[in-house]
């Protein structure tokens, strides 16, 4: 059994596979890009949940201390004023806009 093949087979057999394997570069390519996004939003879930929690306790720590009819005035300002002191500084860090100014490249 002998295989006769011109040049034109052979080129589009070799057309062929080359498609293919383009075909299944994209896929794998857009599979990691899927998994990567998948990643992010779980990132960000994680994130929104971790932020739910601290500041469910913050605002506990702070309903008991301002509910408790011996506080004292010291400690509901701290009780209120350290958490607003860490809440500033992160809106800052993340509203500050800041550049970056390469020096001359010659």
């Amino acid at each position: 059994m002998t295989l006769n093949l011109g040049p034109t087979e052979l080129l589009a057999g070799v057309g062929v596979l080359v498609s293919l394997f383009m075909v299944w570069r994209a896929g794998a390519r857009r599979a990691k890009a899927a998994a990567k996004a998948a990643r992010s939003s779980a990132r960000l879930l994680s994130l929104g949940g971790r932020v739910l929690v601290t500041a469910g306790l913050i605002v506990g720590v702070q309903w008991l201390v301002i509910s408790h009819p011996s506080a004292s005035g010291w400690l509901v300002f701290a009780v209120l004023g350290v958490p607003a002191l860490f809440a500033s500084y992160a809106l800052t860090r993340a509203l500050t806009v800041t550049t970056w100014d390469r020096g001359d490249r010659r």
